[in-house]
């Protein structure tokens, strides 16, 4: 046995088993399984949700998601030219431990090269293992924008790219960038048992991962040595309750203090009810039908204008959405900077949907499938209900739905795979800039399999257009393109912007300092319960 095999037989009580009942345990009920746990894995806010607690990134956005601050990095510097960042790393942070690894060292400039060489270089010894595509570093372009990363000592790293790019230091926030253990990384290849980096995760985080059982719970204990300060609570759950109600009837008894999503219908009697409190918050996101437009006929704008304006978007916010939610035109949510707000508003014209039908050669309509999510999700709350009033909409000028959908990771899998000729999809910002959602949901770069734009719709013009936006840091210019780069997609139409929702979650009066966070984070650290 060689000596990286020797760290991960050293057993510390600490992590030997599942954190005990503790004084302090939150249990968070969580709207769906995590796709995976290692955040460079996963593309969905249930799954950056779950990894979140356990890890960290170099920077961080505060609790309300507009200012950027240090994290594992505490200073930074830029080149002139907006090509080279330096980072400074903090002294002495420490790597979780489990039951059979143990650090022998803090986190270092190696563990930063590891993390994102591991995503970026296809000849890495970790690049293949557990299957790993990195769908959210591919889809912001990460591949081609690193020219080089260098350690040149243990507590800096230097990031050259190969063209400047203004959103860069928002996505080193996002979890896909979070730091992982080079050390652990070498010991499991040793003792070959490489997935257990993905499945097992050591990370930096305030909380240490304790065991993940599929539609049953993720569990966490408190991180004793978290370089920010340990934690209030001793031990957090994820409990995976698919159902809205279901995770009401828990709230109610007390079996979780947080929930994710009520069904708008259930928001009067959490209000109703003194030992509960209903938090409340203009979401950063969009709610959206996409139509594939590989497919046909989709592939005719005319057809997906027709469908555009036969679908009655308030009907739908009136009755799903209980009304807590406005109309979307727009690809990018009403509160973000960028949005076009000169842009026509959303209508319902059936006597233009059915002209345009019929210049493209589909007066009698045709028949094709919708896909709607299986989960609750921030911006739709009942996928089936949605998709069911579009089908009523949408057969008033021919077009004749089945409804389809499947478990939340085969449905997001079918979906970038472009499988799906309709499909209902959605998206929370990670981070404040319209990049977020212009570029990795609509840029060409993400039309690709396996990519967020499951329209798999590839404009030129468009993308020329967000890819000058994100090689300028003026704001004012990038918001010139962005509008622009808005005025294509009304033209072109490969979605069906459905919503932007208010965003709610229940919690009981016993959790103190829980925020709720524009940007889907779910963020437990400074978390307390108060008897």
């Amino acid at each position: 046995m060689g000596p990286r095999a020797n760290v991960l037989a050293i057993a510390l009580a600490a992590g030997l088993a599942a954190a005990p009942a503790c004084a302090k345990t939150l249990v968070f009920c969580s709207e769906g399984n995590p796709e995976a746990l290692n955040p460079q894995l996963v593309t969905t806010t249930t799954g950056m949700n779950a990894a979140r607690p356990m890890f960290d990134t170099l920077v961080a956005f505060e609790p309300g998601g507009q200012v950027l601050a240090p994290a594992l990095a505490e200073s930074w510097e830029i080149s002139a030219d907006g090509r080279e960042y330096t980072f400074r790393l903090r002294e002495n942070v420490a790597f979780h431990t489990s039951a059979d690894f143990a650090p022998t060292r803090p986190m270092n400039a190696q563990d930063v090269l590891f993390s994102l060489e591991r995503q970026w270089k296809h000849d890495h010894p970790y690049h293949h293992v557990s299957g790993a595509r990195y769908d959210y570093f591919l889809d912001n372009g990460m591949d081609e924008l690193l020219e080089a990363i260098e350690a040149p000592d243990a507590r800096t790293v230097r990031i050259r790219l190969t063209r400047p790019n203004a959103p860069f230091l928002a996505s080193l926030a996002d979890p896909f960038n979070a730091v992982l253990s080079a050390e652990y990384a070498d010991a499991l290849l040793a003792a070959g048992r490489p997935e257990d980096l993905d499945r097992r995760p050591i990370g930096t985080g305030p909380f240490v991962f304790v065991e993940y059982r599929p539609d049953v719970a993720v569990r966490y204990r408190a991180f004793d040595a978290h370089w920010a300060g340990r934690p209030a609570l001793d031990a957090l759950v994820y409990a995976i309750t698919p159902n809205p109600a279901v995770r009401l009837t828990k709230l109610r008894a007390g079996e979780c203090h947080v929930m994710a999503f009520p069904d708008p219908t259930d928001l009067a009697r959490i209000e109703a009810d003194p030992a509960l409190v209903l938090l409340a918050q203009e979401g950063l996101n969009v709610g959206y039908m996409a139509m594939n437009v590989g497919m046909r006929p989709f592939d005719d704008v005319r057809v997906r204008r027709a469908l555009d304006l036969a679908i009655d978007k308030q009907a739908i916010i009136d009755t799903v959405y209980g009304g807590a939610g406005r109309a979307a035109k727009n690809p990018i949510p009403p509160t973000l900077w960028s949005y076009h707000d000169g842009l026509p508003a959303s209508r319902v014209d059936l006597a233009q949907a059915q002209e345009l039908m019929e210049e493209a050669g589909l007066a009698d309509g045709f028949s094709s499938e919708l896909w709607y999510m299986p989960v609750s999700r921030p911006y739709a709350p009942d996928g089936r209900r949605i998709a069911e009033m579009i089908q009523a909409d949408l057969a008033r000028i021919g077009v004749r739905l089945t409804l389809r959908t499947a478990d939340w990771d085969a449905y997001r899998l079918a979906l970038q795979a472009g499988e799906a000729p309709l499909a209902l999809f959605g998206w929370t910002a990670d981070n404040g800039d319209p990049d977020n959602f212009l570029h990795v949901l609509l840029g060409c770069t993400a039309a690709r399999p396996g990519g967020n734009n499951v329209a798999k719709w590839c404009d030129p013009a468009y993308d020329a257009l967000v890819t000058r936006a994100r090689e300028t840091s003026d704001v004012t210019q990038r918001t010139a393109l962005y509008r622009e780069a808005q005025e294509i997609f009304a033209r072109e139409r490969p979605w069906v912007p459905i919503a932007h929702s208010v965003v709610f979650m229940a919690i009981r009066r016993e959790v103190v300092g829980y925020v709720l966070d524009p940007l889907g984070r779910h963020l437990f650290s400074r978390v307390d319960l108060v008897q």
